[in-house]
């Protein structure tokens, strides 16, 4: 039976989590990349500003950070992921061919799968930037390493800065992107939090079916899943560099997760 939101988010497995990762003891794992696509981009410019605090880690774009690319200016990002491929220099192979303006590897990156699970459960738990102009998001996103098809996208949450309050306005759902075995299915709804505040957001997928959810609730579900290695992003953008106080912050407290057999 489907879950409907408002509905209470089935309970975390009863096993131990393949990433328990609690930022607040000041230990970032070697699960993590600490930069954001790099193999489209350069590594001075791909590379996350980052740092710890006593409430977790907080990636940072700060007042000197360059654009990810040039051709994408104003855009700056600081990002942890779990995963990292790509084809030669000068390929369109590589994990998430997002933009439609031809995207080229420019710095090769290995296979490295550090977590990518076909199926299973995401817990993170983290504070949106409030900050001029800036986007927190949660990605789940087809690697394509195996097949260029395997590129969809389970967007568990995208938070724009000026969306925050006593109710926060999110967009959460599937990307299809090259997977025509996907069909893309966005929503924007409002959520009963402050997203400013630490919260924890949860994904649950497999089986054809993927739930959203948040403090415990389930936010939407969608009738639909990626079967096929998933990486996980969690990230800062800025949109307009030159506004507003630096540095500009998203913390993360908590990350859990939980791989599971496909169906």
């Amino acid at each position: 039976m489907a879950r409907q939101p408002g509905d209470p988010l089935p309970p975390a497995p009863r096993v131990a989590p393949d990433i328990d990762d609690d930022f607040s003891r000041g230990v970032l794992s070697d699960v993590w990349v600490p930069h954001y696509l790099p193999h489209w981009t350069t590594p001075e410019r791909s590379v996350a500003r980052w740092g710890f605090t006593p409430a977790g880690l907080a990636l940072r774009i700060d007042e000197d950070q360059l654009d990810w690319r040039p051709e994408d200016a104003p855009l700056r990002v600081s990002n942890l992921q779990t995963a990292t491929f790509s084809g030669p220099v000068g390929s369109a192979v590589g994990t998430h061919r997002h933009r439609p303006d031809g995207l080229v590897v420019r710095t090769p990156t290995p296979t490295d799968l550090r977590y990518a699970p076909r199926a299973g459960r995401v817990d993170v738990t983290l504070r949106a930037s409030a900050d001029a102009d800036c986007m927190t998001a949660i990605w789940l996103v087809g690697t394509e390493h195996d097949d260029p098809r395997d590129s969809g996208e389970i967007c568990v949450a995208e938070i724009d800065a000026d969306a925050l309050g006593s109710h926060t306005s999110i967009r959460c759902g599937i990307k299809a992107h090259h997977d025509d075995r996907l069909t893309t299915d966005m929503i924007t709804t409002t959520i009963p939090h402050d997203a400013g505040e630490f919260l924890t957001w949860t994904v649950v997928w497999g089986g054809g079916a993927t739930t959203i959810g948040c403090e415990g609730i389930v936010v939407a579900e969608f009738d639909r899943s990626p079967n096929y290695p998933q990486m996980l992003l969690i990230d800062i953008f800025e949109m307009s560099p030159g506004t507003g106080n630096y540095p500009k912050t998203t913390t993360v407290r908590r990350v859990r997760a939980w791989s599971t057999p496909s169906q």
